[in-house]
């Protein structure tokens, strides 16, 4: 088992509703953020993915209080920044809807200047198709998607996407995440296609396949699969490679595979939207976010794969030799990366999507 077991469990997808607060404080950063602007950053965020105590170190550190927001998917982090920003500083977007919102002119171009730290992103990191010289963003964690599943319960090797979207063997034992984009991407992967066609007949294909499974799918999750999991409520579930790692930890009949025909490989971001009260506070959250000893305690607390090779280098052998969170290049080779693939494409999968639930 992993030497680093968080106090709670991190959970990239899970929806939560409400707010949460945190005072903060003092600097190793900059005095543009504390000298002018008042001592105040709003944060939204996925559902606990940052270090447990790192908001309240950047206080320490800074002066300043951190209000943290979260948001369950980035559907909806997109719908609350379309119309205006309501008074964000900096979000979390994945690297498809941080696209997305660059072409919607909803974030603001980074001042590296102010973000000294970025030399301790990793080298694949430092420039991105999504986002050309690191623009608009910061690379925060990356990961896959695949299966999460209990070896005692699932009798044959586990290698392929057919056990989630195409058998009955185990019929109401299994769960899929709950958003069009990753379910039709994986059932995609598993005809042989590209993650990210838009190709009508290849989608038709993919959407009559996911309403034939759908009786054997005993849910289709809000992001906690992992917890189903653990619990014995289901014995293989669709999921990301972080939160099975987490549930892992705790339990070593639970193991996570990445399907032989690929899948999914992600890069969530950190960006300034348009807008941001109080984008000094912003700059310097980022640059803390990003150093050496911050960015491992991020890392020792959600478990995903860092994009900060400085935070890296501080981490135990268990963690950067562990193929759950950094998959080998054999892997990488078979997954893709998510595209913003326009709004009409967007539109197309929204509407399958529908059909598939109400079937």
């Amino acid at each position: 088992m992993s030497a680093y077991r968080p106090k709670f469990r991190p959970n990239r997808r899970m929806v939560l509703k409400g707010t949460a607060s945190l005072a903060a404080g003092l600097t190793i950063l900059p005095r543009f953020s504390m000298a002018e602007e008042e001592k105040k950053l709003n944060f939204y965020n996925w559902d606990t993915y940052i270090g447990e105590n790192t908001l309240a170190d950047f206080n320490e550190a800074t002066g300043i209080e951190v209000r943290l927001d979260l948001f369950a998917d980035n559907d909806e982090l997109f719908a609350k920044l379309k119309g205006g920003n309501p008074g964000y500083d900096v979000i979390v977007p994945t690297n498809d809807n941080l696209e997305r919102m660059i072409k919607a002119n909803m974030v603001m171009p980074l001042d590296h200047a102010k973000i000294p730290n970025m030399a301790n992103i990793d080298e694949p990191f430092k420039d991105a198709g999504f986002d050309p010289g690191r623009k608009f963003s910061v690379p925060y964690m990356w990961g896959t998607l695949g299966i999460g599943y209990r070896k005692s319960k699932v009798a044959e090797p586990v290698d392929s996407w057919k056990i989630l979207l195409d058998s009955d063997q185990y019929a109401g034992n299994i769960a899929l995440l709950g958003d069009a984009s990753n379910c039709l991407g994986a059932t995609l992967k598993y005809l042989g296609y590209s993650w990210n066609s838009t190709n009508i007949e290849e989608l038709k294909k993919a959407e009559a396949l996911l309403i034939a499974q759908k009786k054997n799918i005993k849910v289709f999750a809000d992001d906690n699969g992992q917890d189903l999991l653990a619990s014995g409520e289901v014995d293989a579930c669709m999921e990301w490679n972080g939160d099975i790692k987490q549930v892992i930890t705790e339990d070593e009949d639970l193991a996570y595979v990445v399907p032989t025909e690929g899948s999914l490989l992600w890069q969530d971001t950190l960006a300034i939207p348009v807008g941001a009260p109080h984008p000094l506070n912003a700059h310097a959250f980022i640059n803390f976010v990003m150093g050496a000893e911050e960015g491992k305690h991020i890392a020792e607390t959600i478990l995903y794969a860092t994009a900060n090779r400085a935070a890296k280098e501080l981490m135990p052998e268990d963690y950067r030799n562990n193929p759950v969170i950094f998959p080998s290049a054999e892997i990488i080779a078979k997954c893709e990366p998510g595209l913003y693939l326009g709004e009409e494409a967007t539109k197309v999968r929204d509407e399958i999507w529908t059909r598939v639930l109400a079937a």
